[in-house]
């Protein structure tokens, strides 16, 4: 369940915005011959309604339907106790509500058309039950998989979403900023609290605590001894705009020399050929359909889903730098044909 403050804000994302998104949206489905796109969502698959229509659901679940011709409209597990509420944060049409999302979504839909064409974004990730509820509430209609449609529309960011991913970013790095105390967990409540009162939706925080030890970052349960070297990483969420961020506290020099190697190493991608010399390990995470932050690329990746030119994505990486391991990581901003990527913050810390 999320913590944070999930409100509308009709200035970073005005209905303009949507309305373009679903204007893209609808000219693939006519193209597909299709009648009505389903988008799944909760509290850890939030990223495509929330493109679409700004919904974030703070726990339960819902499916949002995009008619091809008239309004979205979302179905919701929730009571009608937040339909208010999911009104004033979203760009919908109509909110329906029922436990059952699957049966009513598919039910709504056979009642205009039958045997209505249905892509479903995600289709492997569809939990189980609601496949069957559609099934079981519309029969008669043919479903198939709208995941390569859908995530062609999101490859490239648009103006608004880069705005958002910058605030989150800047979100991230006041946040870490404040990463003061004598121990771990003293460290980790100042930054989530730093970034609670910047507005962030959600932060989660993962740590190294003794890079000598170990580099790999975890969630941290109890007290965490802290070594010379150590690392937190900040997972930070902006109006449904997700980036990652890190920090490693180690000498001046070493943290100048990773990020400058860093910046250089993300400038080709999507090609991630920067990364194969002198980085231990590295990781491209980015949106494609419903996962904010999905693995797109990596050194442990067997097979992935390199970016588009123009996405946006959050890559973090662990390099040697005078014999010792500095993990480093920004959201980056990739190119259009022949530009190089950027990323979005430096990061590096005073």
């Amino acid at each position: 369940m999320r913590r944070g403050l999930i409100s509308r804000s009709p200035v970073e994302l005005p209905d303009a915005v949507f309305d373009a998104r679903l204007a893209g949206v609808r000219a693939a489905m006519r193209a597909a011959q299709l009648d009505a796109l389903l988008v799944y969502t909760n509290n850890t698959r939030p990223a495509g309604v929330s493109w679409l229509v700004g919904f974030v659901p703070y726990w339960s679940e819902a499916l949002l339907v995009v008619p091809r011709e008239t309004a979205p409209y979302l179905v919701a597990a929730l009571t009608f106790r937040v339909k208010t509420w999911i009104e004033l944060v979203s760009h919908l049409g109509e909110v329906l509500h029922n436990p059952r999302v699957g049966l009513k979504a598919a039910q709504q839909i056979a009642s205009g058309q039958k045997d209505a064409a249905i892509g479903v974004v995600d289709f492997d990730g569809l939990p189980a039950g609601i496949a069957e509820d559609l099934h079981a509430g519309g029969p008669e209609l043919r479903v198939s998989d709208a995941s390569a449609l859908f995530a062609k529309l999101r490859s490239k960011a648009d103006p608004a979403e880069i705005a958002l991913a910058n605030k989150a970013a800047a979100i991230a790095h006041d946040a870490l900023a404040q990463a003061r105390g004598e121990t771990l967990n003293a460290m980790i409540a100042a930054v989530e609290r730093r970034a609670r009162l910047l507005g962030a939706e959600e932060i989660y925080i993962a740590a190294a605590p003794d890079l000598a030890r170990d580099p790999a970052f975890r969630r941290i349960e109890g007290e965490g001894a802290l070594g010379e070297h150590h690392a937190l990483r900040a997972t930070v969420a902006y109006k449904g705009t997700w980036v990652r961020l890190v920090r490693t506290f180690c000498e001046a020099s070493l943290a100048r020399q990773a990020a400058a190697r860093f910046a250089e190493a993300a400038a080709p991608l999507p090609s991630d050929r920067g990364f194969a010399s002198g980085f231990e390990s590295y990781l491209v995470e980015g949106c494609r359909m419903a996962q904010p932050l999905e693995p797109l690329l990596g050194s442990r990746l067997a097979d992935g889903h390199p970016p588009a030119p123009g996405a946006l994505v959050s890559v973090e990486g662990r390099i040697a730098v005078s014999g010792r391991t500095v993990p480093v990581g920004a959201p980056v901003l990739l190119g259009g044909e022949g530009q190089a990527a950027s990323l979005l913050i430096d990061p590096l810390f005073d």
